[in-house]
């Protein structure tokens, strides 16, 4: 582009990267408040596990709530590491997005010289907010994975604590949707 190229296409062209600049805002955004959620959720299974490893009495009970505690910890420390990449990658690609709008404008004004500069700042930003996209996919099979694992556990605990009748009934969902568990 040259500096008489149209000022409505040069900036037209700027523009475009902030459809992805917004998408990685709103990624940003949503990341860090899982990652705030998680470390939170570590720091409530740290005092758990604590307070139950003091009250250890040996019983069987405390020893399954104990490992599972331990369990949903690492689930939730490898969570917390995930979701701290993948925010960094995200600002990366942010800021990686903002150099490509400004970069085109440098190229209207200096000519098709710098040309292949927004064109390489586009992809390292795409391939930075797949990254990151690609390690969330990650995180949130661990997230399911933790779910899993303590609904497991409630799960069996509610069928030792609950009414004999309806424990023997089986799971709701078994009843009414034919499924065993």
């Amino acid at each position: 582009m040259a500096l008489s190229s149209d000022p409505q296409s040069v900036l037209a062209a700027m523009i475009t990267p902030a459809v992805l600049i917004s998408a990685c805002g709103s990624l940003i955004l949503a990341t860090s408040e899982r990652l705030n959620r998680s470390v939170s959720r570590a720091r409530e299974i740290a005092v758990e596990l604590a307070e139950i490893a003091k009250l250890s009495d040996g019983s069987q009970e405390r020893e399954a709530e104990r490992r599972m505690l331990f369990t949903q910890l690492d689930f939730v420390t490898t969570r917390s590491r995930l979701l701290q990449r993948a925010l960094s990658r995200l600002y990366g690609a942010l800021g990686v997005f903002i150099g490509t709008s400004v970069a085109i404008g440098i190229v209207a004004v200096t000519g098709a010289i710098f040309a292949v500069v927004p064109i390489v700042l586009g992809l390292l930003g795409g391939a930075l907010l797949l990254y990151a996209s690609s390690v969330l996919i990650r995180e949130s099979r661990f997230a399911l994975a933790a779910l899993n694992a303590e609904m497991d556990f409630v799960w069996t605990r509610g069928k030792e604590l609950g009414p004999e009748d309806l424990v023997k009934k089986g799971p709701a969902r078994s009843r009414i949707f034919g499924r065993p568990r």
